[in-house]
């Protein structure tokens, strides 16, 4: 606040692209709450929205809040070196939105979903088996391994080639501090897995097999009399995104995870004594640090918050990461809390409103078995600080290593 009690965004600064924000930006976004709940970055020309309460509504409001101009801040505001990419289903607005949802949405039926539990186990336990117990980075070594295994397992790519998309994964999300764009390689990267995948849709369509693209080309709605398919650009699109968002959302939550119950250990005893307590962990882990920590979208119209008005055709950013510390909506948050009870709409983590993340189901089964695999690994655990390192990238926070001792 300022000396005349009005909010001043001016006594706080929030650049996604610090290296305050790769390293965890929590005291920031408890300032953001407090002092600058509706904010404008001018170096970036971005505002910024962090209380739960209009992080949640932003999120639902799809006519105020567009996803048409893209995912990513330098897609939004159009930088020079913005990546051109074709439009995917995070970047589109109702009605398309729905339609390429209706398309896609069949390979994520609660029933495909759990047919895959057995080959997910079979990919966390591969992992597992390569372990030595007794020390190993439960990133690089683990969580960063198998949730690319199981995505592009899904999608169709042939094993030997499935290490590469997790490699040009890594530098598409890459961000240096300062700078709003992918790196270079990070562009290359893109070409190359989209290319990559466009490939494998043609090889899929001549001869189809059983996995997701196969299904993805073979899918169509009819709709109003008009039968809807998928183009091979879309089906790319689709492959590239969900390649991206299924391996580095379980990735980062369970070194996250890893990191989390070392700082609050006695909820490591307390779910090591009760496996069933696994599903509301992975809840209250999402919201304790969230893997994407903030969305992008456009404003449409001007809208006001506290006194202040966003102009229209602003970027604005829905700050998940703060949303899930508010302690307006929640009771001493920044505390882990395995029992901690769960209220409408508690989980923002997988978007909320029509961009509710369509593999959300499958990453909380891939974190529920993991998590259980490493309880029975790590009944004790110490995690080495001096070696831990984050990750600088875009929109996601998180840890390249985790390195723990097991304790006898």
């Amino acid at each position: 606040m300022s000396a005349t009690g009005e909010l001043d965004s001016r006594s706080v600064e929030f650049d996604p692209f610090s290296e305050d924000f790769f390293n965890g930006a929590y005291d920031t976004y408890r300032r953001l709450r407090d002092e600058a709940p509706i904010y404008y970055n001018a170096k970036w020309d971005f505002w910024a929205l962090s209380r739960y309460d209009d992080v949640a509504t932003a999120n639902k409001d799809h006519e105020t809040f567009s996803s048409a101009k893209g995912a990513t801040l330098d897609m939004v505001k159009a930088h020079r070196d913005a990546i051109d990419v074709p439009k995917v289903i995070i970047s589109l607005d109702p009605p398309e939105h729905q339609k390429m949802r209706r398309l896609v949405s069949s390979v994520f039926t609660p029933r495909a979903i759990a047919a895959l539990e057995d080959m997910v186990r079979d990919k966390v336990y591969e992992r597992v088996n390569a372990l030595n117990p007794d020390s190993f980075d439960v990133v690089s070594d683990f969580s960063a391994l198998f949730p690319n295994e199981v995505i592009t397992t899904m999608l169709g790519v042939p094993k030997q080639d499935r290490d590469q998309i997790r490699q040009w994964l890594d530098l598409l999300l890459e961000r240096r501090p300062g700078e709003i764009a992918t790196t270079r390689s990070g562009y290359e990267a893109s070409v190359k897995t989209g290319l990559y995948y466009y490939d494998l849709v043609q090889q899929r369509r001549a001869h189809p097999e059983d996995d997701m693209i196969s299904h993805l080309i073979e899918t169509e709605v009819e709709r109003d009399g008009l039968v809807e398919k998928l183009t091979d650009v879309d089906i790319t699109g689709f492959a590239t995104m969900l390649g991206g968002a299924g391996a580095e959302t379980v990735t980062k939550l369970i070194g996250n995870a890893m990191v989390a119950f070392a700082d609050f250990p006695e909820q490591w005893r307390l779910l090591h004594a009760d496996r069933s307590k696994i599903p509301a962990a992975v809840e209250e882990l999402l919201r304790y640090e969230p893997p994407s920590q903030y969305q992008v979208r456009t404003a449409t119209k001007e809208v006001t918050y506290y006194g202040t008005t966003i102009p229209a055709g602003s970027a604005v950013l829905l700050v998940t990461g703060a949303a899930t510390r508010d302690e307006r909506m929640f009771t001493d948050p920044d505390r882990l809390n395995i029992d901690r009870e769960r209220k409408m709409g508690f989980n923002l983590a997988f978007g909320y409103g029509v961009h509710s993340c369509l593999g959300a189901a499958l990453a909380r089964m891939e974190s529920r078995i993991a998590l259980d695999a490493l309880l029975d690994l790590l009944p004790e655990y110490e995690v080495d600080l001096e070696g831990l390192r984050r990750v600088a990238m875009s929109n996601v926070s998180g840890w390249s290593n985790v390195p723990v001792r097991r304790v006898c």
